[in-house]
């Protein structure tokens, strides 16, 4: 049965793939004029939820209805075509073409014939809407924020009155956020329904009206954001009392482990990305590295962890210089440290393998004969599913299966196994709910105590002000400050994420 007052009346949802029920009955309610907020842990069905609002996803059974009117999507035009537009987290946008070019490809009003008339209509629809975006410029010469304007406005365009929004703020600065939010507040104003998918809790309280929390498939409840708190929805989503705090252990000792002095280098075009940064982190320390993606974080991981040729510099680990050396080369000195890159299926994991294999493919590298034992693996599998509540059918179930949050725990648990003395980590909790994130910030303070030094690289700042000694901010391939977390502030963090120097609070 539908509720007669919504705009967005989706009831009884069911979709199962293969085994796995992802949406068991579930209901949800938009009305129109509101920013509605979706909650819940990774796999609990958010996504799926939407992406068969959205015409990704067909329904195995229940009833979706618009305005009143019951509608059946078989494809993302069925979607538009009544209204609904999802803005995904990875932009579908054509790079090499103007913005105006994107908002009008693959649109049936001939491309060049109306263009001076669509470029008109567009501007209107920026003007009623607020948004900001150069239709001359080029994709990809624009920031994240202009790029994910462009995506509101192209849906826009194209005639949605609901508007799913997938984890906006994930890769914005604070003042692009506040951009995305100003935008929101508008098509409230003007009468669209927003959809508000987010793990962030404080930008749900700041942004909805409402808040629907799902868990395991199933829809839990639907607030009022003025009648609930972060610790009531977090207790809805996970099921179950929890501390949400991020708690920042006292740095143990002020021996040097990494030195890093003047480190440059270049990307593929000859374009210096690393530009003389300079930096030195302890050990039971955590260094917070902030930055715009794209600003030279991945660069530095990389090159730090011998996987990314630099132009000069001093890369020092307990005196022992490691600039222009390779990963074989830091195990054969003995050198005792991990990485845990941005690309957990890419650069971290084989997909395709399970637990066992990518935990052999570790070791392989550490041993010097042919033979590689599978039982000590197996067994360390289940170590690290006990260690960190790795939900998996078993070790020998693909890795590629998992959910995102069970990938991470995977790798972080290889890794923390060799027992490091320097950790580099990039993003480990990227698009990861807030249990899986509060387990993952209790592991690096668990690995802090041990003495081991953490380059902790992230881009929710809540985290890094909570988590970390000291701040420190890449912008453009330079640092503009280093700042202690207890002292900063996110307003600060932003302005120098935009570039700002503060010298005025080095530490």
């Amino acid at each position: 049965m539908k509720n007669g007052s919504a705009y967005v009346s989706m009831r009884d949802i069911t979709k199962i793939f293969g085994t796995v029920l992802a949406t068991d009955g579930m209901n949800l309610d938009v009305e129109k004029g509101e920013i509605h907020a979706l909650l819940g842990e990774n796999g609990a069905g958010k996504s799926t939820l939407m992406n068969m609002l959205s015409g990704i996803y067909i329904p195995d059974s229940g009833h979706i209805f618009i305005d009143n009117q019951e509608r059946k999507f078989s494809s993302p035009r069925d979607a538009i075509n009544a209204g609904v537009g999802m803005i995904h987290q990875h932009f579908k946008l054509v790079d090499i073409l103007t913005a105006l070019e994107n908002i009008l490809l693959g649109q049936r009003k001939g491309f060049l014939l109306q263009k001076k008339e669509q470029e008109i209509e567009i501007r209107k629809i920026m003007e009623k809407f607020h948004l900001e975006v150069d239709l001359k410029k080029y994709v990809y010469e624009m920031s994240v924020g202009e790029k994910q304007n462009l995506e509101i406005l192209k849906t826009l365009y194209r005639g949605a009155r609901v508007l799913i929004l997938d984890e906006p703020t994930a890769v914005l600065t604070p003042q692009e956020t506040v951009v995305l939010f100003r935008i929101m507040r508008r098509m409230k104003e003007q009468g669209c329904a927003v959809i508000f998918i987010s793990h962030k809790m404080n930008e749900v309280m700041e942004i909805a009206d409402r808040v629907t929390v799902l868990r395991k498939g199933q829809t839990i409840d639907t607030l009022k954001k003025e009648e609930t708190n972060p610790q009531e929805l977090t207790e809805l989503m996970v099921g179950r009392p929890i501390d949400l705090s991020i708690k920042r252990l006292a740095r143990v000792t002020d021996e040097r482990v990494l030195k890093v002095s003047n480190l440059r280098a270049l990307n593929e075009e000859g374009i210096e990305v690393l530009k003389g940064i300079k930096f030195d982190l302890c050990a039971g320390e955590i260094l917070g590295v902030a930055g715009i993606a794209g600003s030279g974080q991945k660069e530095l991981c990389e090159a730090l962890a011998g996987l990314y040729p630099i132009k000069e510099g001093e890369i020092l680990f307990k005196g022992e210089d490691l600039a222009g050396k390779n990963p074989k080369e830091f195990i054969s000195r003995g050198i005792s440290m991990s990485f845990i890159p941005e690309d957990r299926l890419g650069m971290g994991l084989v997909a395709s393998m399970d637990m066992v294999d990518n935990i052999l493919l570790k070791q392989y590298h550490h041993t010097k004969g042919i033979f590689v034992q599978r039982k000590p693996a197996a067994t360390k599998a289940k170590e690290i599913i006990k260690k960190l509540d790795v939900q998996t059918p078993g070790i020998d179930h693909p890795i590629k299966n998992l959910s995102g949050g069970n990938i991470q725990k995977v790798l972080l648990g290889r890794e923390l196994d060799s027992q490091p003395e320097l950790l580099i980590t990039a993003y480990p909790v990227r698009g990861l709910d807030i249990n899986t994130c509060l387990k993952i910030y209790d592991i690096l303070n668990e690995e802090k105590k041990k003495g081991v030094a953490i380059l902790y690289i992230a881009e929710d700042l809540d985290s890094l002000l909570g988590l970390c000694d000291r701040i420190m901010v890449i912008s453009n391939g330079e640092i503009t400050g280093i700042v202690d977390a207890r002292k900063a502030t996110k307003e600060q963090l932003g302005a120098m994420m935009l570039g700002k120097k503060e010298d005025d609070y080095a530490v």
